[in-house]
């Protein structure tokens, strides 16, 4: 999934590349870039924070934070059903 990683604080930036899979707690994060030759990987996941109805993610690592806004869709790369709205109809 095509993702845009932009990291907070003193030294921030804007990374662009495919991920692989979503963050755990635990693991590391690794975004790909483009030109499929090199890649960012993070220090060990120690929170995630998911915005509700949203495909962006808040990632504490355990040296930086990050926001993780996924560009396509996330469902169809993990398998899982997508996430929509509850609504009433009367």
């Amino acid at each position: 999934m095509n993702v845009l990683l932009h990291k907070i604080g003193k030294a921030s930036g804007t990374i662009s590349g495919k991920l692989a899979k979503l963050p755990k707690k635990g693991a590391i994060v690794v975004v790909e870039f483009q030109d499929g030759q090199h890649e960012y990987v993070t220090t060990p996941v120690q929170r995630v924070m998911r915005l509700t109805e949203k495909n962006v993610y808040y990632v504490e690592t355990t040296n930086s934070r990050y926001r993780l806004e996924v560009l396509d869709d996330a469902a169809s790369a993990s398998g899982a059903a997508p996430a929509t709205p509850a609504t009433n109809k009367t």
